[in-house]
């Protein structure tokens, strides 16, 4: 039985069929029939863009000019949150800018927030909603949006950026985010219009767990909450989905081929874990295929 979508009869120009011999022979990594698994076209990969040039890139020529904090494991909650209360006083001028971000995604549908205030209050609240893609994009969407909002102020010389994914807040100055470069792109020269414009400018990054539940970012978290989506046949779908909606389909297809004793063969090796667990395939965000389980990788082979 094949549950794949429905496919479209439109013929799309970035199939893989449709690459000459010498374009096929120059693709070095995984890549995906947009036919396959897609319902739209995205930009592809471009290493030529001047926002990933070794040597103009922004963090290479502004690399003092933003910084990340992230939250101390091993701390009190309320002492992280009084930090992040002080830090609102401090940047109450109308010279700085605070945008609180946050994402969720229910049912398939991603919706995006972004809060920014400015002198103590709220200016510009905003929510985008986006079918079929991953958290890390629509938390980068959330950042995107608010950053891009603070830019654009005139007096703003430093930005504050308050998320739950300081994760996706790092990948904007990475460089090797090859399936996010459309959001990192617009980011990048965003900020560095923002960096030109004085040496004094500066953007920060703060860790802000939702279980945390400090005020500013509790506003944005019931946001993203609050949608009730409703389901609708997706016009798009990105790549960074598509890996994994894959990936999930090859650990079932595994799970049933192998999970029945029946269906292994006679040299098939069960792994455990410290736990005696049979040790299952997995996967990280960004990261290799099978997920770090303090064993090494190579030991999830089939014996021969």
């Amino acid at each position: 039985m094949d549950d794949s979508p429905l496919h479209t009869n439109i013929s799309n120009s970035h199939a893989i069929g449709s690459l000459m011999n010498h374009q096929r022979n120059s693709v070095k990594s995984h890549i995906i029939d947009s036919k396959i698994k897609s319902y739209g076209i995205f930009p592809s990969f471009d290493s030529l863009h001047q926002e990933f040039t070794p040597g103009h890139r922004v963090s290479d020529k502004f690399s003092d000019c933003f910084s990340f904090n992230l939250v101390n494991k091993k701390g009190k909650d309320n002492i992280y949150a009084q930090k992040l209360d002080d830090l609102v006083l401090q940047n109450s001028l109308s010279s700085s800018a605070l945008v609180v971000t946050d994402a969720s995604i229910k049912h398939n549908i991603a919706t995006s927030v972004a809060h920014v205030h400015q002198a103590n209050s709220l200016l510009i609240k905003t929510v985008h909603h986006a079918v079929f893609i991953t958290s890390s994009e629509a938390e980068l969407f959330a950042m995107r949006y608010g950053i891009n909002q603070a830019c654009n102020k005139d007096n703003i010389s430093k930005i504050i950026v308050i998320t739950n994914s300081i994760h996706s807040a790092k990948l904007i100055f990475d460089s090797l985010s090859h399936l996010l470069q459309s959001h990192l792109a617009t980011i990048l020269s965003k900020l560095r219009l923002f960096f030109n414009k004085s040496q004094d400018n500066s953007i920060e990054f703060w860790e802000c767990p939702s279980c945390l539940k400090w005020r500013f970012h509790k506003d944005v978290n019931k946001d993203s909450k609050s949608f009730k989506p409703t389901l609708f046949f997706p016009c798009k779908i990105s790549w960074d989905y598509c890996k994994k909606t894959n990936s999930d389909d090859i650990i079932k297809q595994w799970k049933m081929r192998f999970q029945a004793s029946d269906g292994k063969g006679n040299n098939f090796m069960d792994l455990l874990d410290d736990n005696f667990n049979i040790i299952k395939p997995s996967y990280i965000k960004g990261g290799p295929w099978l997920q770090a389980f303090r064993h090494s990788n190579a030991l999830c082979a089939r014996a021969t």
